[in-house]
């Protein structure tokens, strides 16, 4: 389980709410629909992709994460969004929210990628691809082309938005809005952003701002990394890393930012072991996976690490005490 702002939940009902049942759906995710509007109160998870979910059922949404996306502004994000826009540059924009990106949300994390082609800004975000979390996912890259139109001195668009989910039965308000090509059944969530556009000066950029903003942003950041615990983080990067087979950890050591010794040696004065956890998360993200109708057996198998489907079955038994078609019936071990 993660939070996210709460800011986002509002953003979403606040844009629909001509065709949704507003105060019920601000309601079910624990929000006072008369309350204000704070970026700082979390919601779980979960408990959103259930409510975009709902929405879903009272209306098309193919329009509404870039209707959400556009609606973003700079200052809603308290902080954060001053330092946005005091960056000196677009580049230097990006990467406070690669850095501080955990102030709003501790389901997801960024990251700046050169290539040769421009820039890719990456989000990574673990966890069953359901409808919620599709949603969620294009409404954060288009807030993410918003406030970069908002600090711009010039016209901004990507070169190219990638999305790994497949595409909606029309792409017209994705393209429209983005301005550029939008890739669906790609391998990443990301924006593309050329150099030129990167290195472009902010229209706000102010050198005084950004240092008293960074300071404030690195309290909060240390504040919130104190409570996060090394299980939680733990488990995340190994479900990110489980589609490329079983991780190392070496590898997952290296993700957080610690040798492999130092890894070993936290992991221990937790309680924890590495081996421990990595059964834990396959079998959570394999229970996650089985109750989407969408995924097949064999895809299961595959985000979850196993190379063959037999040995998934045979291991998703030791488990829950039945097969993996069973535990998708809802049928109890016999």
């Amino acid at each position: 389980m993660g939070v996210i702002t709460s800011l986002f939940a509002r953003k979403m009902v606040a844009a629909a709410k001509a065709e949704v049942d507003e105060r019920a759906l601000l309601s079910s995710v624990g929000l006072d629909p008369d309350g204000p509007w704070d970026p700082k109160v979390m919601i779980d998870d979960a408990v959103y992709y259930d409510m975009l979910e709902r929405m879903a059922e009272q209306t098309e949404l193919t329009a509404l994460p870039v209707r959400v996306g556009a609606s973003m502004r700079c200052d809603e994000y308290g902080a954060l969004g001053l330092a946005w826009k005091a960056a000196p540059t677009l580049m230097g924009s990006f990467a406070r929210v690669e850095r501080y990106a955990r102030l709003w949300t501790s389901v997801v994390e960024y990251e700046l990628r050169p290539t040769d082609r421009g820039t890719f800004f990456i989000l990574h975000r673990s966890g069953v691809r359901r409808l919620g979390m599709r949603l969620s996912n294009e409404a954060t890259l288009a807030s993410a082309v918003s406030i970069s139109r908002e600090v711009c001195p010039v016209t901004f668009s990507p070169i190219e938005v990638h999305l790994q989910h497949p595409p909606p039965k029309t792409l017209e308000y994705h393209e429209a809005y983005f301005g550029c090509p939008v890739i669906f059944n790609s391998d990443l969530d990301a924006l593309l952003i050329s150099a030129e556009a990167l290195a472009r000066p902010n229209k706000l950029g102010d050198e005084g701002i950004t240092q008293f903003l960074l300071a404030h942003l690195e309290a909060e950041l240390g504040e919130i990394v104190a409570d996060d615990t090394l299980e939680r983080r733990s488990k995340n990067a190994i479900a990110r890393a489980l589609s490329a087979g079983l991780p190392q950890m070496t590898e997952i050591a290296r993700s957080l930012g610690m040798s492999a010794r130092s890894y070993h040696r936290r992991l221990s004065e937790h309680g924890l072991s590495f081996r421990t956890l990595t059964e834990t998360t396959r079998r959570e993200l394999a229970e996650g996976l089985l109750r989407d109708e969408r995924y097949s057996l064999a895809e299961v198998a595959f985000l979850t690490g196993f190379s063959e489907q037999s040995s998934f079955t045979r291991a998703f038994k030791r488990w829950a005490g039945r097969t993996p078609a069973l535990y998708r019936k809802g049928q109890s071990p016999v």
